[in-house]
């Protein structure tokens, strides 16, 4: 913890170095406040206080100020492929520790390039040859996220198990089995243990379901299935849309039981509005890396708040949310850079620090101060109306802005690619999967869940609600609309946990006679919370939709294992989210055809994210890559879709 905390405040330091050595003087006139003079030189009064420490005592007319030049917004160029000999000019508060970070190299490599240096140290002014077989500077170890010891937990409010058994990917029971007192209940403040790494083995990614009549004899126009481990029958019939009995039907071993391994055939349904796979493009085989690209990220580091706060670097980083989400994202960023480059990929990456909040940002002085002529693509900023404002700014350079988080569908220009799908479409895919003959549809909404009996009333006509007003009129209306022979599909809404676990208790009960699965249309956090038994959940096979795909540890267990060693705690869905949008982007750039036409014609899917493009008329694209997931009885969580 000591390292991350030193390498943070040395990222700081880079900052400072950055700034003394390049500066302008400007001398105050009467009336000028340092908030004036930051505005005319647009940086931040911060900027002014780092080079100018007696300025926040007040100016006075004709003192000389050393101002940055620029907007001292970039964090640091990261290089992809280097062959020439590199030099480091060193600054004041350097160190040997933070050139060995910097440039990811140890001290005996720069003892041997530059002899008698660990001996002397470092002299203000000198011209460190850095060593060429490793030049890439590493920021994630500079920039380092601050953690807790990753075998303990310090237990913080509103925290479930759930949550913390998804952020260390770990099961709710062995948390249990380790830590006794919880059973009853998870206490602010409990230091939770957590188990030690465990070695894990690669799986196979899951095999894609394809026509191949050739091998499947005597069986025309139908299908090859390879079951994956741990399947059941019940989810090969969600992925497939044939149901059991009629798998079974087509497949008499499965009389004997389903194994891992098993080839089964099938035609693909017709009964259903879904696809039983969509084909996804290793891009990683048709890579062309003859002609470098250039890729630029916007990330809101908001360095110039850390500098200016009080507060210690490990206080601003467990308080500040923003930051947390930020960090994980770079973190994940800067792993896909590094695997890009084991690949061979030439991409000349730039990394900013966008200095934004939800209502302004610094990115049109980056764009100012910082040459963006030949960038092909630009990751970020996060907050969708600062995307909105950098796309405008880049349309005349032909350069594609990518949105990484945001799900508003407020894009109005044609460079604009929108990563996350929309609610509404996620929504709609959700009941084309859930249509046909053989189902029925009703919903259990909340009179408070204006938004959702909006939609459905809009969107989902046929699709009846049931009284909501008494626990008693709501279990009979459910009795009423479930119908034997048909599998009932049962859209649950409200934050109530009473009458959800009422809900929950009534649907459980009817599943004797009916075939019941209970599905939500976005995310309940109440669904997460110890007072609902997952185990009913599993039992009702909750579906819904997701971003990103539930795998399983072994099947992540190099990036996992990769990534602990850098961050010391295991990835959460921001650093996947991070990885997976810059290594798709990566690999993007470096295909034969243009970026663009990537867009068009080619889905992909990464460890935890697919992506589908769309092109909006002349609205830029639009990602509709997204999972339908489902509890299995198991209390795995299994992708439907």
């Amino acid at each position: 913890m000591r390292k991350l905390i030193m390498g943070f405040v040395f990222f700081g330091m880079c900052f400072s170095s950055f700034a003394q050595q390049n500066f302008i003087k400007h001398k105050v006139e009467p009336g000028e406040t340092v908030t004036k003079i930051a505005q005319k030189y647009q940086i931040t009064p911060a900027n002014i206080f780092k080079l100018n420490p007696d300025a926040q005592n007040g100016l006075k007319p004709d003192t000389v100020l050393l101002i940055p030049k620029g907007n001292g917004a970039i964090i640091k160029e990261v290089e992809t492929a280097s062959t020439d000999a590199k030099f480091h000019v060193v600054s004041a508060k350097e160190t040997i520790y933070g050139l060995t970070k910097l440039y990811n190299v140890t001290e005996e490599e720069l003892e041997k390039a530059n002899p008698g240096i660990l001996k002397n140290g470092l002299q203000i002014g000198e011209k460190v040859i850095i060593p060429t077989q490793n030049t890439t500077p590493v920021p994630a170890k500079i920039i380092a996220k601050v953690i807790q010891n990753p075998k303990i937990h310090l237990v913080e409010s509103k925290e479930t198990k759930y949550s913390i058994s998804k952020r260390y990917d770990v099961s709710i029971e062995e948390l249990e089995r380790l830590n006794p007192e919880i059973k009853e209940g998870l206490p602010v403040g409990f230091e939770l243990k957590l188990p030690t790494d465990r070695k894990a083995k690669m799986v196979p990614q899951e095999f894609a379901v394809q026509k191949n009549n050739s091998n499947s004899p005597g069986k025309p126009n139908m299908v090859s299935y390879e079951v994956q481990p741990k399947e059941t029958l019940f989810s090969i019939s969600k992925k497939t849309g044939h149901s059991t009995e009629a798998l079974i039907a087509m497949n008499p071993t499965l009389k004997e039981g389903l194994k891992e391994g098993m080839v089964l055939y099938f035609p693909v349904s017709s009964s259903n509005n879904h696809s039983v796979s969509r084909k996804y493009t290793d891009l990683t085989k048709t890579l062309k890396t003859n002609k470098q690209k250039k890729l630029a990220l916007l990330l809101p580091f908001n360095i110039s708040k850390i500098e200016s706060d009080t507060s210690s670097v490990r206080t601003r980083i467990r308080n500040d949310k923003f930051l947390n989400m930020t960090l994980d994202f770079y973190s994940g960023a800067l792993m896909a850079i590094d695997s890009a480059k084991s690949l061979g990929i030439n991409v000349d990456v730039r990394i900013y620090d966008s200095q934004e909040t939800k209502n302004s940002s610094g990115v049109a002085s980056i764009f100012k101060q910082s040459s963006f002529e030949g960038t092909d693509v630009v990751i970020g900023p996060f907050y969708q109306t600062n995307i909105e404002s950098s796309a405008q700014l880049l349309l005349k350079d032909s350069i594609s802005i990518i949105s990484p988080l945001s799900k508003e569908t407020a894009a109005v220009f044609s460079n604009v690619i929108q990563t996350i799908p929309s609610d509404e479409y996620m929504k709609n895919k959700m009941f084309d999967f859930m249509k046909s003959d053989s189902t029925n549809i009703f919903g259990v909404v909340d009179t408070k869940k204006l938004s959702t009996r909006k939609y459905l009333s809009e969107n989902q006509k046929e699709v009846r609600l049931v009284n909501f007003e008494t626990i008693e009129t709501t279990n009979n209306d459910i009795k009423t609309m479930l119908v034997k022979g048909k599998k009932n599909y049962v859209i649950l809404d409200t934050e109530n946990t009473y009458r959800i676990k009422m809900i929950i208790n009534t649907l459980i009960a009817l599943q004797t006679q009916y075939d019941i699965q209970l599905v939500i249309l976005e995310g309940n956090p109440k669904l997460e919370s110890d007072e609902i038994n997952m185990e009913h959940l599993a039992q009702l096979n909750l579906m819904f939709p997701s971003l990103s795909k539930q795998i399983s540890g072994n099947e992540k267990s190099y990036f996992v294992q990769k990534y602990r060693q850098l961050n010391a705690v295991a990835p959460n869905s921001y650093a996947l989210r991070g990885f997976d949008i810059t290594f798709d982007t990566l690999l993007r750039l470096s295909q034969e055809i243009e970026f663009k036409e990537t867009l068009l014609t080619i889905t992909t899917e990464q460890f935890e994210n697919k992506f589908a493009y769309l092109k909006r008329a002349d609205k830029g694209f639009r990602n509709t890559g997204f999972y339908i997931l489902y509890y299995d009885k198991d209390l795995s969580i299994k992708t439907a879709n």
